[in-house]
């Protein structure tokens, strides 16, 4: 993989890592649900607006659109619903181990539907990077028990499945469609259903539309959202989604930088060791590949 796709991976995992503290900074001028629809159209509409405005084509055929359908309903409808409603009910912790099982279940499943193959040292980095975050969320536990844990729990675990769904979807479409309008058409998309919920249970009038609040909003939609998306599409577009997704192990690690910048947060012991097994995993992941792979990155940069 060359340095300027690592790069830009790692600029995706960054702008994602980003999206937590701003999701809940931005619960207390609006629901969740309504807060998500939002993030969804605009994201979505600036997508497809700087598409229309770069002369992009739309997606064409059936199975084109059945695919886009389903990352929407899969990244945005059930990863944000996710994303948004498991904050209620489970420790930062606890949500990070459960969401960054993704990469695993991605990999899985990028074989089965993909035909990708890994070697033994790219499933032992796997292996790896999930160890890694176990080290690095293992300070932060807690004991939360019953209802609430559970609850918790089945949100995070429903936006990784979703996450890890649309994933492959993003993959397979590839060089079928045009990055821009097909990320852009799966927002407004999975929009549409969280809109539903909004207003089935909640009250989209009582946000409060104030400069933070607005400024929230936008940097969560346009970078968070719309370029990160665009640029994962088009890093899924030359390489192996296992791959390319082991990177997701960073976001948490990101995610306590953040912590540490700019709300005091302290890294332990373990937590330093759980990000150096991190990218020891990533590594490993990355350097077992099979010569056609290595001729198919050649040629695509």
């Amino acid at each position: 993989m060359t340095l300027r796709k690592s790069s830009l991976i790692v600029l995706v995992m960054f702008l994602w890592a980003a999206c937590f503290p701003l999701i809940v900074a931005g619960f207390a001028y609006a629901p969740h649900l309504t807060f998500a629809a939002l993030r969804a159209f605009l994201a979505g509409s600036a997508l497809v607006a700087l598409g229309m405005i770069l002369g992009r084509s739309w997606p064409r055929g059936m199975r084109v659109w059945l695919a886009i359908f389903g990352i929407g309903l899969g990244a945005t409808s059930l990863g944000f619903l996710g994303m948004f409603m498991a904050s209620e009910f489970i420790l930062p912790g606890l949500a990070t181990v459960l969401a960054n099982a993704q990469p695993l279940m991605a990999a899985a499943l990028a074989i089965v539907v993909l035909g990708e193959r890994l070697g033994g040292r790219s499933k032992a980095g796997l292996a790896l990077g999930f160890i890694g975050i176990l080290l690095i969320a293992a300070p932060q536990y807690q004991a939360p028990a019953g209802n609430t844990f559970v609850l918790g729990s089945s949100y995070i675990l429903l936006a990784a499945v979703g996450i890890t769904i649309s994933n492959v979807l993003i993959r397979a479409l590839a060089e079928r469609a045009d990055t821009l309008m097909a990320m852009g058409s799966q927002m407004l998309i999975g929009g549409i259903p969280l809109l539903v919920g909004a207003f089935l249970y909640e009250d989209p009038m009582s946000i409060t539309f104030s400069p933070q609040f607005l400024l929230i909003l936008f940097t969560i939609s346009l970078f968070g959202t719309s370029l990160a998306y665009w640029l994962w599409s088009e890093i899924l577009r030359t390489t192996e989604l296992s791959r390319a997704n082991a990177f997701a192990f960073l976001v948490p690690g990101f995610g306590l930088a953040m912590g540490v910048a700019f709300f005091g947060e302290s890294i332990g012991l373990l937590t330093g060791l759980g990000i150096l097994v991190t990218l020891v995993g990533i590594a490993m992941t990355n350097m077992d590949r099979p010569k056609s792979t290595l001729t198919a990155d050649a040629s695509a940069n």
